[in-house]
């Protein structure tokens, strides 16, 4: 979020961004409720794509559906396997969204978070085309 002035003294609203990294970058840790990733930090879950790193609202294995994972689905021409960290505990999604990712050529890996990034890290440097949703643990 960010607020300024309009150059007259005038203070301007707050304006809330969306948070975006333009590329693609291993995650160096997680925990405390965030993620750290190249020279940043970010609270909340993350949502690592080939366009980039996006803040993800998603906070439960349970919120995670075709319309959460929209970014995942329109870049799935550059995704051959998605990694699902949900969190502490290994929680698999339902067969409907398996189907959703399956017909467009997404294969889907379930892991604990901590896992998710370890492997998403060692695929990235391999240069495969792995994308990762992330949720953040406390």
């Amino acid at each position: 979020m960010t607020t300024g002035h309009d150059g007259r003294g005038t203070p301007q609203e707050a304006v809330r961004r969306e948070a975006h990294f333009p590329g693609r970058a291993p995650v160096d840790a997680y925990g405390d409720g965030g993620f750290r990733f190249a020279g940043m930090s970010h609270r909340g879950s993350l949502l690592c794509v080939p366009s980039g790193i996006y803040g993800w609202p998603v906070t439960t294995a349970a919120e995670i559906t075709g319309d959460s994972l929209e970014r995942v689905l329109g870049e799935g021409a550059a995704i051959d396997l998605l990694l699902l960290g949900t969190g502490r505990d290994l929680i698999p999604p339902s067969e409907r969204l398996r189907l959703l990712l399956s017909d467009r050529g997404i294969r889907i890996d379930v892991m604990s978070t901590g896992a998710a990034i370890r492997t998403y890290n060692i695929l990235l440097g391999e240069g495969r085309p792995v994308a990762a949703a992330l949720i953040a643990v406390g």
